[in-house]
């Protein structure tokens, strides 16, 4: 047993559950932390990265338990239960379709690290003006149980620049909810939701085309980043809910920011080098 591989696996999971539901990137920071750490030297590094973010989704799951499995088991009788649920499927839609047959395109020609600091400082430069602009915008949808389709569709289509790393699903869909009427909280959860069906679509198909590659010999690789995960998300999560209901989206933004403009530079001295 490797334990340094091990070690790693962990920090990976703690980085993809601290960063999936926050608009900072998590594909971006798994990227990075996979080259600093020589992860990316691990031969299934890439099929780790997305089985670590059903650990994520879990967190999820669990944490709304409730209210996942409540609308599910309302949606034959209660209106409301399937409004939600088509929202999602609508919201889903333009992702799963552009990041089916773009996929290949987007791992070979994207998954660059100067694409991904030039990302997330452009996504922090978007969240100040979003968040300057939503200063003076009026919510029209308090919660998820008010969104309509074409709001859920703005979302959506949203959600389609988070196919370039660095740009952070949660970022996209939590800005676009603002953009559109949301409150924070609104936005937020919807976030939450919409996450369940991309990535466990995303990792399905990640999985089962990699599946020839996996040897039981990866099992405790991907268990232990798959419970690092879990735990990480699950505390960011309560943290951020906590967060939005009486802050702003400003101190990720300058984060992003900072951590581009840092790569960029690391990236440049390096290529002068």
């Amino acid at each position: 047993m490797d334990v340094m591989l091990l070690l790693k696996a962990a920090v990976m999971g703690l980085v993809e559950g601290a960063t999936e539901f926050i608009p900072v990137s998590s594909t971006g920071h798994l990227i990075l932390a996979g080259k600093w750490l020589g992860f990316d030297s691990y031969a299934n590094h890439e099929t780790f990265d997305v089985f670590i973010q059903l650990g994520a989704i879990l967190a999820v799951v669990w944490l709304y338990r409730q209210k996942v499995f409540g609308v599910l088991a309302a949606a034959p009788r209660d209106p409301n239960a399937r409004r939600l649920i088509w929202n999602l499927l609508i919201a889903f839609a333009p992702a799963a379709l552009v990041g089916f047959f773009a996929r290949d395109f987007i791992k070979e020609k994207l998954f660059d690290t100067t694409i991904v600091a030039i990302a997330l400082v452009l996504g922090g430069i978007a969240i100040l003006l979003v968040e300057h602009w939503h200063k003076t915008r009026v919510v029209t949808t308090e919660s998820v149980d008010d969104i309509r389709p074409p709001t859920a569709l703005g979302v959506g289509l949203a959600q389609l620049l988070s196919l370039v790393p660095g740009v952070s699903r949660s970022g996209a869909t939590i800005m676009g909810g603002l953009s559109l009427g949301m409150s924070r909280l609104a936005a937020t959860e919807f976030s939450f939701f919409l996450a369940i069906p991309v990535m466990v679509a995303a990792s399905g198909f990640d999985l089962f085309k990699s599946r020839h590659l996996l040897s039981a010999a990866d099992a405790p690789v991907f268990a232990v980043g798959f419970v690092v995960s879990f735990i990480a998300a699950m505390i960011v999560i309560r943290a951020l809910i906590r967060f939005v209901s009486s802050n702003t989206f400003v101190p990720f933004a300058w984060y992003r920011i900072v951590v581009g403009l840092v790569l960029l530079a690391v990236a440049w001295t390096t290529r002068g080098g």
